[in-house]
Order: C-alpha cells, then sequence, then structure tokens
C-alpha cells in the first residue's frame, strides 16, 4: 500500500475501518511520537550583556576607580 503521499481524509477513512482493538493498538503506537514532537524545549538563554543591552554604555574601568574613591576617599573618619 502507498503511504507517501497520503492525505489526511484518507488515513481517516482506513482509520474509521479498523476494529475498536486496532484503534486502540494504533492510539498507543502513535501517542508516543506525538508527545516527543510536544516536548516543550526551553528557551535559549540571554547572555548577560544580552541583558544588560537596554541599560546602555557601561562605564568605564576609571570612571569606576574615581566612583570609588569619592566614597570611600575619607574612610575611616576618625572622628566617631
Amino acid at each position: 500500500m502507498k503511504h507517501k503521499n497520503m492525505t489526511f481524509e484518507a488515513v481517516l477513512n482506513l482509520v474509521k475501518h479498523l476494529y475498536l482493538a486496532e484503534n486502540l493498538r494504533l492510539i498507543k503506537w502513535i501517542v508516543p511520537d506525538i508527545e516527543r514532537e510536544l516536548v516543550v524545549r526551553p528557551a535559549p538563554r540571554k547572555s548577560l550583556s544580552g541583558l544588560c543591552a537596554k541599560l546602555g554604555i557601561a562605564p568605564s574601568a576609571a570612571d569606576i576607580d574615581e566612583a570609588r574613591s569619592e566614597e570611600w576617599g575619607n574612610f575611616p573618619r576618625e572622628d566617631f
């Protein structure tokens, strides 16, 4: 029997002529294939740089060093 070019309607017509036990065997045989195709695949993860891309340009190392020295310049204070 040719099966490469069968339409859904042709297959359905054949299935309708099966006995109940044969329909159950068909379902038991085909469901695992369908389940494998329906397995949800996780979405690819974005890189950290991709997640932060909307934040704009990152500060340079010199900018970070300058901010640190401003914040920590007089630490520890002795007036406590």
